[in-house]
Formats: structure tokens, sequence, C-alpha cells
């Protein structure tokens, strides 16, 4: 098969027969957009549902790609599959993902059991585009069991991973109290598993009790999940045992509550929301051209129509 040359279906019928080329080739379809990407995932969405995600998200300098590699290893030395979407800043130049993760990664570039992807965030400000509830579906569709997406650490809007994993693993540092005060309510409504990471360093115990006492002042009830709060060392893989666990753990837990269920149909309304709003801002973007918008910005300049006004005469030209 010539992947130059493959339509959307042959080279998403190829992916699922485990041909990496052509899963990578149809992963930059999605990426890019447009009616190819639109009918692969036509295409996946009926075979999607059986994976599970684990996002891993953090502030910058977490040592989150080290500690996603750790996890790798520990997943493969049970013969697991695993395929890891790595959620790069964009190139200022192309638009494209920088390959930091995947050189980070490059341990497993030879592990067939093992698929690694950078994606590019397109300015997106949450570090998440569109493209990767999509991803994560047609990974899901040729077979990929276990997913895991790690984002890059933008603060605050860290919040979005949990709209797009199952499970959510926070990892923070040492000495890191004062940030965990001042990020609280969003750490707290996103994390299921907390990860003090590079605890050989000073201010582990400290940043353990502050986790700790954070969850004992929520309002979590004793049916709710109370997020563990783990230690490990990325460079030696210590502890990564113990957190492969945990995801094990909260995984059954959500499972038989029902909760993973909810989750998973929140993401679908959400997504389908954003799906919604991006296309209406899209043809905003279209409509705001031509002699007629001309006209109407004119009037605004001149001060003769005020802008709320003006905008609802060009709403009222395309029926919205």
């Amino acid at each position: 098969m010539s992947l130059r040359s493959s339509s959307p279906r042959e080279l998403f019928d190829a992916a699922s027969t485990g041909d990496r080329g052509a899963l990578a080739r149809t992963l930059s379809l999605l990426e890019r957009g447009g009616e190819a990407a639109r009918e692969i995932g036509r295409l996946a969405y009926p075979k999607s549902g059986g994976a599970y995600t684990v996002g891993i998200t953090g502030a910058p300098g977490a040592g989150k790609s080290t500690l996603t590699s750790a996890t790798i290893k520990h997943i493969r030395s049970q013969s697991i599959e695993v395929a890891v979407l790595a959620i790069d800043p964009s190139s200022p130049f192309t638009g494209g993902a920088i390959l930091g993760d995947r050189v980070r990664m490059q341990d497993h570039a030879l592990d067939t059991g093992v698929f690694i992807r950078s994606m590019a965030t397109r300015g997106h400000l949450g570090g998440l585009s569109l493209a990767t509830p999509e991803a994560i579906r047609l990974l899901d569709a040729v077979g990929k069991q276990w997913i895991l997406v790690e984002t890059v650490g933008v603060g605050q809007v860290e919040v979005e991973i949990a709209g797009k994993a199952d499970t959510t693993v926070v990892v923070v540092n040492p000495g890191w109290g004062d940030s965990v005060q001042a990020n609280k309510a969003g750490l707290m409504e996103i994390a299921d598993i907390f990860v003090i990471n590079k605890s050989d360093r000073k201010g582990a115990d400290e940043t353990r009790r502050d986790l700790e006492q954070m969850l004992d002042l929520s309002d979590l009830s004793s049916d709710d999940w109370r997020p563990p709060v783990l230690s490990t060392v990325g460079t030696s893989g210590e502890g990564v045992p113990a957190l492969w666990d945990e995801v094990l753990r909260h995984r059954k837990f959500i499972d038989d509550s029902g909760e993973l269920e909810r989750r998973r149909e929140f993401r679908l309304r959400e997504e389908l929301r954003e799906i919604v709003a991006r296309r209406l801002e899209d043809r905003a973007r279209a409509i705001l051209t031509g002699e007629r918008w001309d006209t109407i910005q004119r009037g605004v300049l001149d001060r003769r129509v005020d802008p709320w006004s003006a905008a609802d005469e060009m709403l009222r030209g395309v029926g919205a």
C-alpha cells in the first residue's frame, strides 16, 4: 500500500491491522483537519470506547516526561501495550509539535508495544486542540487499550486535561507548597492522583503534608475517591509501580461506581459543544468580509451606529 496515495479509509484499515506508518499518517490527517479528518473520525467512532486514558499534567519542570517514560517502562514490563500522546507547545515557525518529548522517550523507540506521538497545541490556550480527543479515539479504535496523555504545563488551564482523561495524575515537585495553595481550587478539581516527583529532594515531606491537609479540608464524603499522594523519582523509576497500582485501583473504583461512564458522557457533551462553538466561530470569520461588512464597520467608525446594533444587523443577514 502506498501511504502517500492512500485514502483515509485505506489508511484507517491499515492502521487497524497494526501498520504503524499508516497510524502515524492517519494521525497527521487528523491534526490537519478538513474532510479527511472528518472521514477518519466517522470511521473510528463506532469502533472506539474500549481504551482507558491516563492524563499526566503539572507545572513546567515537574519531570512529567521523565515520569511518563518510567511509567511506560513499568507498563511494558507487564507485557501491556501502550500509546502515548505528548501534547507539546506549538512551534512558532511551523505550527507543528516540538519533538522534545519523543527525544526524551527515545528509549522506547524500538519497542513495537509502544506508540508515541507528539501533537501540537496549535496555540490553543489549554494545551489541547480539538484534534486530541479525535486522536485518542483513533488510537482506541485501532486497538490501543492504554493511552497516556502528557500535557504541557500551563498553570490553571491544566484543568482542561480532566475532560480528556479517565484518570488524571497531577505531578508536583518538593517545595511546591505555596503554589499548591495558590492553585488549590484547580488542583482539587482535576487530580485523581497526586505525585510528588523528584521526591529525593529537600521539601518532599512538607509538600506531602500540604497536599494531605488540602484533602482533609475538602468536602470529600466517605464514599468519594480520595486522591492518594505518592512519591516518585522519575529518573530511577522509584515509586512508579505504586503509581501504576493506584491508577488500576482508581480505574476499578470509578468503573464500579458508575463514575467512569459519567465522565465519558461529560467528555462527549463537552466535545460536541466545542465543535459547534468552533464551527460557529469559523462561520463568523467567513461572514466578516465583503462590501456589506465594510459598510457596517464604517457606520460604527463614524459613530452612526453602536457596535451591538451593528452586530445585530450583520447577523440578521445570515439568519443568526
